[in-house]
């Protein structure tokens, strides 16, 4: 009787392209993000596409492993930093703006970048912007399921993300 020998199982390496399904919660428990019904987040693992935290974590993986991963802030998103608050006078706002807390704004840099930002404090001279990210501060906890891996294409290492399906859209 011969033996069956089983190939290994492939895992998350740099320059893969890997798929996962994934909840995403705050430390309280609440759901945060979560990937799309029966559709999974595809990443090049190894540039910078999802957080260093859970990519770090990710390495090594097995194809079809679920883990479970705290991120910390300077893991995650970063720390909240108080230079990131903008005092903005009403008056550099579009005249018929009604600003709200929470309200999402884009603003252009000096070098001509665009950053979101939103609304903290309205008061009657002044609104004060948030130019940090809104996970800032937040330790992330993950449940992740990696559903494929597969060995990147030349393109898509070149171009530092996953193509979809027929090739690039950008």
């Amino acid at each position: 009787m011969a033996a069956t020998m089983n190939a290994p199982s492939p895992i998350v390496k740099i320059n893969d392209a890997v798929s996962m399904s994934y909840i995403l919660k705050d430390r309280e428990g609440i759901v945060i993000d979560e990937s799309q019904d029966e559709i999974p987040l595809t990443y090049l693992h190894g540039h910078k596409n999802i957080v260093p935290g859970l990519e770090k974590a990710l390495t090594g993986a097995s194809l079809g492993e679920t883990k479970k991963v705290i991120v910390s802030p300077e893991e995650g998103y970063g720390e909240r930093e108080d230079q990131m608050l903008l005092q903005v006078p009403r008056s550099q706002l579009p005249q018929e703006m009604k600003p709200e807390i929470g309200m999402g704004l884009t603003m252009e840099t000096e070098n001509g970048h665009t950053v979101p930002v939103r609304v903290s404090e309205v008061h009657d001279e002044h609104v004060v912007l948030d130019a940090n990210h809104e996970l800032a501060g937040v330790e992330l906890h993950f449940e992740v399921r990696i559903e494929s891996i597969r060995e990147a294409t030349t393109e898509e290492i070149s171009h530092g993300h996953v193509h979809g399906p027929g090739g690039h859209n950008h």
